[in-house]
């Protein structure tokens, strides 16, 4: 099992959802950095459950505990580890119906893979649970680049069919602060459509997806590269890594099929000096490469595969077709939650690769300015 990702800065997750804890360990950070515990917390409030309806009643207090690599809130140098204790767990839920594999779910090809040794109560570690050490991860990493300049910022572009404002009402790209809770929107009179669309789903025992949308300000030209570690492979690796993600695409993304060359191109224009594009198709990046406008992109996250209607299966033990009506506690939607899952991991490839082209010193003591 692959439980490690990066280059010059990389995380390890551990832990199963009914287990005593998940975690992480961040390894590549330069010494001395300061670690914001108070906005570590507040990236776990945006992912946490609140048993309103809007998600599943299984709340936590998701608590982060620095284990090693954080002294008087600065890095030390030496792996991070931090880790969050599971409180609240009810695996019984899942007893009367272990052998029961669930659709749109890794019950059959984590059978297939691990042979009936894996931990399988409440997922196990293919559980979204797992997300939890990753936003910490990612959280510290996100601090980081907030000192370099580097802002990240994912909005529910979609959700249950209700449209956010689209990102060029951003004025200037003068993104907005993440507000308490979960939903991150740019148009907030959109929320009480989307709440009201989920909880309609959730009340006929089914689920909804949506689109999130990420746009990172302040990178440098001149980042990632061309062929195997792109800025868009590496970031679609880690958007992958989110269990419900099934699609990525940057800049106009889909829509290219439908331009011809003289309408995708961006043109290139001088502004103060520095080589600019006059609009941002390709999402701020070609051959892999940042080119200093915003980086744009997009992901499609599939409706929560726990529904409680009634679905058709096999009895895996009896090797024969089954019914299932599945209990326990679930998300009608995981979207607004899957925003800020969205928004640490970003954060988290952005500072590898960039370490990657500038070193760990620049973690500490800036990026170069654009030319």
């Amino acid at each position: 099992m692959k439980n490690t990702f990066g280059n010059a800065v990389s995380m390890t997750i551990f832990g199963e959802s009914h287990g005593p804890a998940v975690g992480a360990v961040l390894d590549g950070l330069a010494a001395g950095l300061p670690v914001d515990e108070a906005a570590v917390a507040a990236a776990m409030d945006r992912r946490r459950a609140r048993g309103d309806g809007l998600s599943t009643t299984r709340t936590e207090a998701d608590e982060v505990e620095f284990l090693s690599g954080v002294y008087q809130g600065k890095t030390t140098g030496t792996a991070l580890t931090l880790m969050i204790r599971n409180q609240n767990t009810r695996s019984g839920d899942y007893a009367k119906t272990q052998d029961l594999l669930r659709p749109g779910h890794a019950d059959y090809t984590a059978h297939a893979k691990y042979e009936g040794y894996q931990d399988a109560r409440g997922g196990g570690h293919f559980s979204g649970r797992i997300t939890a050490a990753s936003v910490a991860a990612g959280a510290v990493c996100e601090g980081v680049l907030r000192d370099l300049g580097v802002r990240v910022y994912t909005h529910i572009a979609a959700c249950a069919g209700v449209q956010d404002a689209p990102l060029s009402s951003a004025a200037g790209l003068l993104l907005p602060e993440p507000e308490p809770g979960h939903f991150a929107l740019l148009d907030p009179e959109k929320e009480a459509a989307m709440q009201q669309a989920i909880r309609d789903a959730g009340a006929q025992g089914d689920s909804v997806g949506g689109i999130l949308e990420t746009v990172v300000t302040g990178l440098p030209a001149g980042v990632g590269e061309p062929w195997f570690d792109s800025v868009e492979s590496e970031l679609s690796h880690l958007m992958f890594a989110i269990p419900a993600c099934k699609g990525v695409e940057f800049g106009a993304g889909f829509a290219f099929a439908g331009l011809r060359g003289s309408e995708a191109n961006d043109a290139l224009t001088m502004q103060n000096g520095v080589v600019r594009t006059a609009t941002n198709r390709n999402g701020g990046v070609n051959g892999g490469i940042t080119n200093g406008m915003p980086l744009v992109f997009r992901t499609v996250i599939k409706p929560t595969p726990s529904i409680y209607k009634q679905q058709h299966t096999v009895d895996f033990a009896a090797k024969q077709d089954a019914e299932l009506q599945i209990k326990g506690r679930h998300d009608p939607c995981i979207v607004p939650r899957a925003a800020v899952v969205q928004n640490t991991l970003t954060a988290f490839g952005l500072l590898d690769l960039l370490t990657v082209r500038y070193g760990t010193l620049a973690q500490k003591h800036g990026l170069p300015k654009q030319q």
